[in-house]
């Protein structure tokens, strides 16, 4: 057990340094353009001001000498320090990160809690009406864009039906009641693909573990539907759809950023738009490396939940 945990572990390293080069290097492709951020675009390419932006950021240094210092100094906390607000930026970031993990979380229950059921519910009713409905609406789900779907809704709403949803943001310690409603419609919003992708999965499992022998003994012998769906045909189902859920919810972590902004929710998203916005690429490069840190560690913990749920995946 533990050796699979610590070889996951190292194999996630080799991923993470590969992500960390590319974004720090995809920042210095155009050094003139980091110059241009801090002091306009009209600023002397030979001026004194110039030739400062370049040494505060290494940027007539050899690559990978800037590259594995900035490397040590995010080991050691130090992700940069904003053009802008002149503050660290981990010190900006800390806030926010909470606001995006809120929302991709209550959009991944939305997702399990709609998906899951209405999968089950498809493949028993396999080729009957429910089944061909549901698909549909499955399929519509992951057809049209989510954030087209939210600037609908907010039009309608406030045009049609003269009813503006709560926006903005409450922390939920001050007041869970106004956080629950301003969270719930964009991360049911931002659930809708993820269901349909979950629903799909969750019915082709379904289906799969329904056509195993232990399932037919147990019709045989006389079992309720209830009691075969749920304690033998589920749990078995539902194994590989958590690495469904796992994706999606590293894809949900990157596509709060839209959604952040249409619902004003200051979470990384909204962060990350201001910062490209303002030239600030520091905390660009932080944001981003976030992003990528937090979808390498939900698969890493999606890995190590088939050695709880699975024993088998242990060897």
């Amino acid at each position: 057990m533990y050796q699979f945990v610590i070889r996951r572990v190292l194999l996630s390293l080799p991923t993470l340094l590969v992500v960390s080069f590319l974004i720090f290097g995809m920042i210095r492709l155009d050094p003139d353009s980091v110059v241009a951020a801090r002091l306009g675009e009209g600023y002397d390419p030979n001026g004194q001001g110039a030739q400062d932006v370049k040494e505060e950021y290494g940027l007539d240094n050899p690559f990978y000498t800037e590259y594995v210092r900035w490397l040590g100094r995010i080991v050691t906390g130090d992700w940069g320090q904003s053009a802008v607000s002149f503050k660290p930026v981990l010190e900006d970031m800390a806030p926010k990160i909470a606001v995006t993990l809120e929302l991709a979380v209550i959009a991944v229950l939305f997702a399990v809690a709609v998906g899951v059921p209405i999968g089950v519910l498809a493949a028993m009713r396999q080729d009957r009406w429910p089944d061909y409905v549901l698909r549909s609406f499955a399929i519509l789900g992951l057809s049209i864009p989510g954030f087209y779907i939210a600037t609908i809704v907010l039009a309608v709403a406030a045009y049609r039906l003269e009813w503006a949803p709560p926006l903005g943001y409450t922390d939920i310690y001050e007041n869970p009641w106004a956080n629950i409603q301003q969270m719930v419609l964009p991360a049911f919003i931002l659930s809708l693909a993820t269901s349909a992708s979950v629903m799909r999965y969750a019915r082709t499992m379904m289906l799969d573990v329904l056509r195993q022998d232990y399932i037919r003994t147990a019709w045989a012998k006389g079992l309720r539907e209830r009691v075969v769906i749920v304690r033998h045909a589920l749990k078995n189902a539902l194994l590989p759809v958590i690495t469904v859920i796992g994706l999606t919810m590293a894809t949900l972590v990157g596509g709060t950023v839209i959604f952040e902004t249409i619902f004003t929710l200051p979470g990384l998203g909204t962060y990350l738009l201001y910062s490209v916005q303002q030239r600030d690429f520091e905390p660009v490069q932080a944001v981003t490396l976030f992003f990528a840190i937090a979808v390498v560690v939900i698969n890493l913990l999606v890995d190590l939940s088939y050695t709880v749920l699975d024993p088998r995946a242990r060897r």
